[in-house]
């Protein structure tokens, strides 16, 4: 792609030419709008102290997720009127390190007759000279779903604090030619370049149960046109939030979503609208038929790979180009009432940033918390070598147990007196609800229990267990909410996952992020990610605490143990 300025400038141009660059301003019509963004009630005890979240009010997808002039910028759906869905703008923070974000007035905002009716998730692209520009979906009045487009108005501003709308709005849309569901047309992905110099995008749609990524070509990032075929579809329900990239098949770098060879996999992410879960596939792109073909073996839809097996949903991911990373985003939706979310005045959080690579086997993603949340650790606690005898629980002190960052190794032994895995237990998540936490079996359950009151009322516990299965040892990684809350009117819902390793070779790990009503936890090095929201009674703020524990009747050793309490982020 050219950075000259004169590429630039012409294609600036071009971009006038076409009718992009609208006089009004967002915040020129919605300054009233940062004002809402007030304080939530005083007795919060459910806020996260590290994790993004406004200050009140509803939020959802990340949106536009980019880095410009060495800002990181988050936009995300937001709604400025209330703790329950509606009246969806592009909300905007940016900040220099992915932990402290700053905010601004909301980027987009209805305002067209073209999304007059909502302006709903979209991505973002970097265009020739470094310009970027995002692509998102919004509400006609007819309520159909139609594809906008939306430009910085100065982009010497590093934190691109106004944005305008092209008066082609909107730039694609269902028609009776193109016979596309007019209810079922979102989320248009990051653009990338062909080898013929044309743009591509996908946007999710569905023909009945048939999941679709529509395929939109373009010269000049304005005129859009629909390919003959999808990039790819699968009998799986409305796909949402779609996202196209490819991964490097060998090291844990990222790079740029329009590349493309023999040194790449490509990954297919859909958000499945039945289910409300990230899946994804992991295969080849023909850049010329613009077909994608998930590798043989790859399985679509729940049963298939999932970023992340807890609450975790319409995801995103970027490119950082300042750290050759790829950087994946989520959002976290509540487990508890709406009666309780409008009482605390705020529903939703963001999941911390991760880099998300290909694992050496080729087969799946790995995905672990970056770096830069380690600046917050502080009062560091070790443990090494310890022996968890069967049926012992031992209380990790030293750490603020509500918002922390725990590391444990565990080291395996005995491996012949594993139960035997039935082949009738095939669903992960089930086999974690019938064997929970309390369930006591042989090699397992053990791993740690989080934002855990005293006398274990309440506990948040993420485990393992180990089974004999065929010619192999099995993994099971579970996180148990059953017992997380004395309220009964959250969703407890107990989660789990395979985990792929091969543990007569390696040790057995875990890291689980806590802050106050999430638990996000990696498993073997990030191969299994499991997102919990809990709401304790009592395990709150001062009160909770953290142990490592093994109900299993075999003896555990812990290799190693590291945990941090977790000074809180800046996010006003």
């Amino acid at each position: 792609m050219a950075n000259s300025n004169v590429a630039f400038f012409f294609f600036f141009a071009l971009l006038i030419g076409h009718g992009i660059v609208e006089i009004e301003a967002s915040h020129h019509v919605y300054k009233h709008l940062l004002g809402l963004l007030s304080s939530a009630p005083a007795n919060q005890p459910y806020r996260t102290g590290y994790h993004f979240q406004p200050p009140k009010n509803w939020i959802n997808d990340p949106n536009g997720v980019m880095i410009y002039k060495g800002v990181y910028h988050l936009f995300y759906q937001y709604n400025p009127k209330g703790a329950v869905w509606g009246n969806i703008v592009w909300a905007h923070s940016t900040s220099n390190d992915l932990v402290n974000w700053t905010p601004h007035e909301p980027a987009i905002f209805p305002s067209q007759p073209s999304d007059i009716n909502g302006c709903w998730s979209g991505s973002a692209t970097i265009l020739p000279g470094g310009k970027p520009a995002i692509l998102y979906t919004g509400i006609d009045p007819l309520n159909r779903q139609v594809q906008n487009l939306a430009i910085p108005k100065n982009l010497s501003d590093p934190y691109l604090r106004e944005w305008v709308k092209s008066t082609k709005n909107p730039l694609m849309q269902p028609t009776a030619q193109n016979k596309i569901n007019s209810s079922s047309f979102r989320d248009p992905t990051t653009a990338w370049l062909g080898p013929d110099s044309k743009w591509r995008v996908v946007i999710g749609s569905k023909v009945d149960q048939l999941g679709l990524a529509i395929l939109y070509k373009s010269k000049d990032f304005v005129n859009w046109y629909q390919s003959k075929t999808p990039l790819h579809s699968a009998n799986t329900g409305m796909w949402e939030c779609p996202d196209f990239y490819p991964v490097p098949i060998h090291g844990q770098n990222g790079v740029d979503t329009s590349l493309n060879g023999h040194y790449v996999k490509h990954v297919l992410k859909v958000s499945l609208d039945n289910t409300r879960h990230d899946c994804y596939t992991i295969g080849s792109y023909d850049n010329v038929k613009d077909i994608y073909k998930p590798d043989e073996g790859s399985v679509e839809g729940d049963s298939g790979l999932r970023y992340d097996y807890g609450k975790y949903y319409a995801s995103k991911t970027f490119f950082d180009d300042f750290k050759n990373r790829r950087i994946l985003t989520g959002w976290i939706n509540e487990s508890s009432s709406v009666a309780d979310d409008i009482k605390k005045g705020w529903s939703g959080v963001h999941a911390i940033p991760r880099k998300i690579w290909l694992a050496s086997s080729g087969k799946q993603l790995v995905q672990w918390p970056v770096t830069e949340i380690e600046k917050l650790r502080t009062n560091h606690i070790s443990l090494a070598n310890k022996l968890l005898k069967g049926g012992s629980v031992i209380e990790i002190s030293g750490v603020t147990a509500a918002q922390a960052d725990v590391e444990v190794s565990f080291e395996i032994k005995d491996f012949e007196k594993a139960e035997v895995l039935e082949p009738s237990w095939t669903n992960p998540q089930l086999l974690c609800s019938r064997k929970g936490a309390s369930v006591k079996g042989r090699l397992g359950p053990f791993g740690l229990l989080v934002l855990a009151s005293e006398g274990m009322k309440e506990r948040t516990a993420v485990f393992f267990r180990i089974f004999k299965g065929h010619n192999k040892y099995v993994v099971l990684m579970c996180s148990d909410q059953s017992r997380s809350s004395l309220n009964q009117d959250n969703d407890m819902t107990t989660y789990g996952a395979f985990l792929d390793v091969d543990i007569r070779h390696h040790k057995l790990s875990l890291r689980s992020l806590v802050d106050h009503s999430i638990v996000e936890s990696f498993g073997g090095g990030g191969k299994v990610c499991i997102t919990s929201r809990v709401y304790p009674t009592l395990a709150i703020n001062k009160a909770a605490r953290l142990y490592a524990f093994n109900y299993g009747s075999q003896s555990i050793k812990i290799s190693k143990l590291n945990a941090w309490s977790m000074k809180t982020a800046k996010i006003n």
